[in-house]
């Protein structure tokens, strides 16, 4: 079993049955087995201009090469996919953190309820089982109940935290978690910010504010913007991408939840769209169950045909 078919299942299933009027009786790749898996990757919520992309390159392969059977084109699709899926930075090292920058500052930031502030927590569990020292940061001050689930995680973890009373200035709170992780001489400080940030300005106001106080403690600081993505929400998910972007600079993505989704496609919109590496995967409640991202492995996974026809 792969390390992603926890997350991909559903898809996968989902794929080959909306295409299983189409192959019945068929040996040979026709237009109709085509036009069929074009309407299957968008109900992946793979997005139209994504889908058309691998389309058209499987039009050209099935030509040029002579491909005839289903088995042979879903391995060719797999290899477009995964050729998508080759962003510039997007072959993980296996590392959480860059350890020549101490201490190396993430910026974590999404929606509510798009599972961040447990991301974080992860993360935090994965590094101090490394024996890195962690320090977060519960700059989402909006929300009592994100103080609270980071606050059991930082317990859980063995990670420190870094917060203030309800209401208080979010880029104060950051700053504070920066200036206490240097004099602690701490690995890594992951910094929780306000979930409603798409759709307000003044809260897209205040994460260029706390990336301007984390700067000047750390000049180079944030190392990493971490933009946490629900995959269970299809392409609002992109929606959601797009103006979080309009607002800040993101050089990494987490996808969570996938695991509850049909709508696996959404992972390679996502990358191919904003060209920006997808660092994590998200296929269940447990610590081990964030997954650094591997697209040639994940491609496999999204539509594998043995896992249908029990080969």
């Amino acid at each position: 079993m792969g390390i992603f078919d926890k997350g991909t299942n559903k898809t996968n299933r989902g794929f080959f049955e909306r295409l299983s009027r189409a192959i019945v009786g068929k040996t040979r790749i026709d237009d109709g087995i085509l036009d069929a898996m074009e309407e299957a990757l968008v109900e992946t919520d793979m997005g139209v201009d994504t889908t058309l992309k691998l389309i058209d390159a499987l039009e050209e392969r099935v030509s040029r090469d002579r491909y005839v059977t289903l088995e042979e084109l879903t391995a060719m699709l797999q290899d477009e996919i995964s050729k998508l899926l080759d962003v510039d930075g997007a072959r993980n090292d296996g590392r959480i953190i860059d350890q020549s920058r101490k201490p190396y500052v993430i910026l974590v930031v999404g929606v509510n309820g798009v599972g961040k502030t447990t991301t974080i927590g992860k993360l935090a569990s994965k590094l101090v089982s490394e024996g890195k020292k962690v320090v977060l940061g519960a700059a989402d001050t909006f929300r009592a109940a994100a103080v609270e689930q980071l606050t059991i995680w930082a317990e859980r973890s063995g990670a420190d935290i870094v917060k203030q009373e309800m209401g208080s200035d979010p880029a104060s709170v950051a700053y504070d978690t920066v200036k206490s992780a240097v004099a602690k001489g701490a690995d890594a400080v992951i910094i929780d910010t306000a979930g409603r940030l798409h759709n307000r300005i003044d809260l897209m106001n205040e994460l260029t504010k706390i990336r301007n106080v984390i700067a000047k403690v750390i000049p180079d600081a944030p190392h990493e913007v971490l933009l946490v993505l629900d995959a269970s929400t299809g392409q609002n998910a992109v929606q959601q991408a797009t103006e979080f972007l309009r607002a800040t600079k993101v050089n990494s993505i987490a996808l969570t939840k996938l695991d509850g989704s049909a709508k696996g496609g959404v992972v390679v919109s996502i990358v191919d769209k904003f060209q920006i590496p997808l660092k994590y995967i998200g296929i269940g409640e447990g610590v081990d169950d964030l997954k650094f991202f591997d697209g040639q492995e994940f491609s496999k996974s999204l539509f594998d045909i043995s896992q249908i026809s029990g080969k």
